[in-house]
């Protein structure tokens, strides 16, 4: 595919029999990342200093992620000097289908990506695991709640990347007129306030086809002094049973398997809906009573904002405190991804924060400058076990950067590193 764009996609497709299940027929015994552990294992990378922050981003990822709302997108930057891990958490209602598309340009590098679940008390739960060879990546939800998309490439490995997240319909249109719309949804008042409104009323010619959305088997036909003539389909490995209502004629019968788009009926104004426009009343019940189909059905499927053109290239500092004062002006961030309003940017220790684009800077013009009275051994981190970037002489002028906690971040010529402050 043009610009190696891979969707995501976990969906019915990857024989997924729960939301709490891994696709052992997809992924054999290993998800993709579980088996690059493995080979880290049996080389002790992941004993080393560089895998066990690693190790430990990743696990951060899950318990620290970074509340987003779908739609979005983000345009990042996986540093291969810096052990990063990113962790996208949002909600989903049930019945949409989550559309994960990652644009990844030709690069040495591979991005794992797994989605997860978050149920109150519990570990967060792995649904899917993939890394960019898949090329299809979506997820239907069959259970409301908060989820997290994890993505980190390969240690000591990283590239640019850009993704999007959507939700859009799981489930077919159940009528096949292409000027049928949604004229009347969930809740409203029917019979002067007396009950609300169970489903949505899809307007369409009458006599066009009203289809199966789902394959599946017809669990009844009736008519009703209410829905008139009706179809009832419970779809294949699913919850819910889908009502379709005010038909014109039965097309099928009760007990028939039917197949994703086979005409069940034809659209008409049957029962209580004799003085209306022709259409289909659409419903979805469920064990617990009805739910709102339009997150099923809805084709309208919404565009994250665009993101602006900025630079993810190197340090940039703080320009007023942040994260309840915590962290205090000229702290060193390393922005790693850019959305519509802000960076995600990540601090020297690898917890991944949002900062609104005016509340940082580059590190191009220094805080001070003055001569290294001794020679200087830089880091590449700031933390006692870090590698050393480079050693300075006795005399280079060292330009001071910015802080985190007790390092201090500096350049001397063309080499930046992280010595202890004073």
């Amino acid at each position: 595919m043009k610009n190696n764009l891979f969707l995501l996609m976990l969906s019915g497709s990857l024989a997924l029999a729960s939301c709490g299940k891994v696709a052992a027929t997809v992924f054999g015994p290993k998800t993709p990342r579980e088996a690059y552990e493995q080979a880290l294992d049996k080389k002790d990378l992941d004993k080393t200093p560089e895998g066990l922050r690693w190790t430990a981003a990743g696990n951060a990822a899950l318990a620290q992620p970074v509340k987003m709302t779908i739609p979005f997108k983000l345009d990042g930057h996986f540093p291969a000097a810096q052990q990063l891990a990113l962790g996208l958490q949002f909600d989903a209602k049930k019945g949409g289908q989550l559309r994960i598309a990652l644009d990844k340009p030709a690069a040495p590098f591979t991005l794992y990506a797994e989605l997860y679940q978050h149920e109150t008390g519990t570990e967060p739960q792995l649904l899917h695991a993939a890394d960019t060879a898949a090329q299809e990546f979506t997820y239907d939800i069959e259970t409301a709640g908060t989820y997290t998309l994890r993505l980190q490439p390969e240690l000591l490995k990283g590239g640019n990347y850009s993704i999007t997240v959507t939700q859009g319909p799981s489930i077919g249109f159940p009528v096949t007129d292409p000027k049928a719309n949604i004229g009347s949804f969930w809740g409203a008042d029917r019979d002067g306030g007396k009950r609300r409104h169970e489903g949505v009323d899809i307007f369409a010619k009458k006599g066009s086809p009203a289809v199966a959305a789902l394959d599946g088997y017809v669990t009844a036909i009736q008519e009703t002094p209410i829905g008139g003539k009706v179809v009832w389909l419970r779809p294949h490995g699913k919850d819910y049973t889908l009502y379709y209502a005010h038909l014109d004629k039965h097309l099928v019968q009760s007990g028939q398997t039917v197949s994703k788009g086979d005409t069940l009926g034809t659209v008409g104004n049957t029962g209580n809906a004799r003085t209306t426009p022709a259409h289909l009343h659409f419903g979805i019940y469920t064990t617990r009573g009805p739910v709102d189909p339009l997150i099923f059905v809805n084709k309208v499927v919404k565009k994250p904002a665009a993101v602006p053109k900025k630079s993810l290239a190197g340090y940039m500092r703080l320009t007023k405190a942040a994260n309840g004062g915590t962290l205090p002006t000229n702290t060193i961030v390393m922005p790693v991804a850019v959305g519509a309003k802000t960076y995600l940017a990540a601090l020297p220790d690898g917890t991944i924060m949002e900062v609104p684009f005016s509340a940082v800077q580059p590190t191009t013009k220094p805080l001070k400058a003055q001569p290294a009275t001794v020679q200087l051994s830089l880091l590449q981190l700031p933390a006692a076990d870090a590698a050393t970037a480079q050693s300075i002489p006795k005399g280079s002028q060292v330009e001071v950067l910015g802080y985190f906690e007790e390092y201090t971040l500096v350049r001397a010529g063309n080499v930046e590193g992280w010595m202890p402050k004073g």
